[in-house]
């Protein structure tokens, strides 16, 4: 059986006291996180995850929130759990730069340690599925910060497909993009009207839900808007902690 394990699901600045983006999904062939925030390394302790169980990390954009805990990551596989099994990082067009960029910049350069495993990356392309590790990823654009390379997935492991937003703001083409997926997760940064262009909100969800096909909906990425307004809320959402029988 497959699931999904909510690490972190607050938007960029904690809200609710919750951690960012994180997500592993424990697919048939093995475990594939959908992000990476500067809080997951705190999350899969307090949740009680293995990091031994990632075998790939999926970046929807380069955000601190959704792929600054990465270096961290690294560090503590090789020097805190000795690992010996390859790591792969699949990302947007840049990835490998942005991660070794970033890890210098967090005083963490990739390039002065000495690896036990290896780390491989993979760049996505829009007209192609990336085979990363376990699973089979499909990457489609958003509407979000432009100079972030902002992409949702398609999360292929199996019979079971799982679509994840990123961060995006409403656009047209995205139930389409999301099609018959078993899970959709989903931003919702805010409740009402349409936010600021750049994420998605609870009323906008709420106006194009028939436009959907997926079999499920789940909502993360919440904001202080959205913690205020759980309890009016339409449809499924996370909470750190949170696992998902798929």
């Amino acid at each position: 059986m497959s699931e999904l394990v909510f690490i972190g699901t607050s938007d960029a600045f904690g809200a609710g006291g919750r951690r960012q983006s994180a997500i592993l999904l424990r697919a048939p062939g093995g475990g594939v996180m959908l992000d990476c925030g500067m809080t997951t390394a705190t999350g899969l302790a307090e949740v009680g995850i293995d990091r031994n169980e990632i075998d790939s990390i999926l970046v929807s954009h380069f955000h601190g929130d959704h792929y600054g805990g990465i270096p961290t990551i690294l560090l503590a596989m090789l020097y805190a759990d000795a690992r010996r099994d390859s790591l792969r990082i699949a990302g947007p067009p840049g990835v490998e730069e942005r991660v070794r960029r970033l890890a210098r910049a967090m005083g963490y350069s990739l390039e002065e340690q000495e690896w036990s495993f290896p780390i491989s990356f993979v760049e996505y392309s829009l007209s192609t599925a990336a085979e990363v590790g376990p699973v089979a990823v499909r990457a489609f654009e958003t509407r979000h910060s432009p100079h972030t390379c902002p992409h949702g997935l398609i999360v292929d492991a199996g019979p079971l497909k799982v679509a994840y937003s990123g961060d995006t703001g409403w656009f047209d083409d995205l139930p389409r993009e999301v099609g018959e997926a078993n899970l959709f997760v989903s931003e919702c940064t805010y409740h009402g009207g349409e936010g600021f262009g750049l994420h998605l909100t609870h009323a906008q969800l709420v106006e194009h839900r028939d436009e959907f096909h997926c079999g499920r909906m789940i909502l993360t990425h919440l904001g202080e808007e959205m913690v205020d307004y759980r309890d009016a809320c339409e449809f499924e959402t996370a909470d750190d902690g949170l696992v998902v029988d798929l």
